[in-house]
């Protein structure tokens, strides 16, 4: 999403209380019977089904849901209308919220959400799912970069594993911003569950089916992220949904070594190796970790400076500047992923698979004028081949402050050993005035990191200082 999912409400729930007196007798244990919840599968037919709520999501145009009786699916009285804001529209970022019922319903009985859309042009939905409740969202489900069309078209969520939803309250949710800046609208009809039992069963991915083997440390701490199911729809066509780590049971193969709970964190605790992997309704999941812990771990040194001299990045020393991103994910050609950990308090980003990675800062830019050194801690825990290249990019926007407006100037510095060195914290004070091409620094917004040989390495205490 685009946001984070902070709700606010845009309705009251209304609270029933019932009240049982029992006089004068004892309860016979045969007379307690397990409690039984609706399995109405209905969540929007000419209407909202009984007991639904809906709340939008924070930064959103809060009016952009509406319901609708001109445009209907197969002649209904009512479809869903959201209207997707302009490109800096003061009234919100983005359209998006949630349509979740106060009491759970049984879902176990079926295996897809389905419903039907248009649109009035084409567009590609950021993300629609279920299983956003307003508390644990502990079932949330959800597809991506769905395809409307001006034609209405049906589209089916399948369930990862029905049998966990037997008091689910996160009916429905959206969440879109606009298309190459310009806003539009979208009409949705006829959601609803259903048990079409054409789906063929899904086949479950962890940190996107990749095997992956990272170097750890005791008391490092990180998250089995990627994680989907891939389904055959009655189309014939495979269906990736976004999956939470509630549908999986994780396992590791050495938990002397590495713990995995509930939630997919995983926790290192003594030097050796562990694979983690996980499960979904039994069948193994694609995908594992292979964690090699080298014993302690040890921390980046603990910066000294003034912090009245320091325009903080990233640091657990100093306050840090607004930043939007520390890895700008630039698709297609970038490959480098984060599997940023925390030890012992201590939060560290790792980039792997690393050719190139953006760090950026907009909201606002930064003013470094007075600013004479780029700092920045990095530690390389596989060997720094011969002929290993590490380059840092600073850019400054210009006075208009905005990428790409003409006025960019770029500053480079290229490292190579012996200054790169493995398994061991390499500090460098890298003096502005190197960073050749850089004639202005009032308006920096994004620093890039980009390396040859080298596919994975921690960084820590990123800031410019006088």
């Amino acid at each position: 999403m685009k946001s984070n999912n902070t709700i606010r409400w845009a309705k009251h729930l209304s609270l029933w209380i019932i009240a049982l007196t029992f006089l004068g007798c004892e309860n016979d244990p045969k007379d307690f019977q397990e409690a039984t919840y609706s399995t109405n599968p209905e969540v929007f037919i000419d209407g909202f089904s009984s007991g639904l709520n809906y709340a939008a999501f924070s930064n959103t145009v809060t009016m952009a849901f509406q319901v609708d009786h001109d445009v209907t699916y197969n002649n209904s009285s009512s479809s869903m209308r959201i209207d997707v804001p302009n490109v800096n529209d003061p009234d919100g970022a983005y359209a998006g919220g949630a349509f979740f019922t106060s009491v759970g319903r049984d879902l176990s009985g079926y295996d897809a959400l389905t419903f039907w859309a248009k649109s009035s042009k084409a567009a590609s939905l950021d993300v629609i799912g279920f299983g956003i409740d307003l508390g644990a969202n502990k079932y949330q489900t959800s597809i991506t970069g769905t395809s409307l069309t001006t034609a209405w078209k049906k589209y089916i969520i399948p369930i990862p594993d029905a049998s966990k939803l037997k008091i689910e309250k996160g009916m429905l949710y959206f969440s879109e911003g606009p298309e190459n800046g310009e806003g539009y609208t979208f009409y949705i009809d006829e959601v609803k569950f259903e048990k079409l039992g054409t789906i063929a069963h899904g086949q479950a991915s962890i940190l996107g089916g990749i095997n992956k083997i990272e170097t750890s440390f005791n008391g490092v701490q990180s998250n089995v992220s990627g994680l989907t199911t891939t389904f055959n729809l009655p189309n014939g066509i495979n269906q990736s949904v976004s999956i939470s780590t509630a549908y999986l049971e994780f396992a590791s193969s050495n938990p002397t070594v590495a713990t995995v709970n509930e939630l997919g964190v995983v926790t290192t605790l003594a030097t050796g190796s562990a694979v983690i992997t996980a499960t979904l309704g039994g069948q193994l999941a694609t995908g594992s970790l292979t964690l090699n812990s080298l014993g302690n771990f040890t921390k980046a040194p603990i910066p000294t400076r003034n912090p009245s001299n320091v325009i903080s990045i990233f640091s657990e020393t100093y306050s840090n500047v607004p930043v939007d991103y520390y890895n700008g994910y630039y698709a297609p050609y970038q490959t480098t992923q984060s599997a940023d950990f925390t030890v012992n308090g201590d939060n560290v980003l790792n980039y792997t698979n690393f050719n190139f990675v953006g760090i950026q800062f907009s909201a606002p830019t930064i003013n470094a004028t007075s600013m004479t050194h780029l700092h920045i801690d990095l530690y390389f825990p596989n060997t720094v081949p011969t002929g290993a290249t590490f380059k840092f990019e600073v850019i400054d926007w210009g006075a208009d402050a905005a990428y790409g407006g003409g006025n960019d100037v770029t500053g480079t510095r290229t490292y190579t050993a012996p200054t790169l060195v493995s398994q061991n914290w390499v500090s460098l004070d890298i003096p502005l005035t190197s960073l050749a091409g850089l004639t202005n620094k009032a308006h920096l917004g994004q620093i890039i990191l980009s390396g040859t040989n080298i596919t994975n390495f921690y960084a820590d205490n990123i800031y410019f200082y006088n």
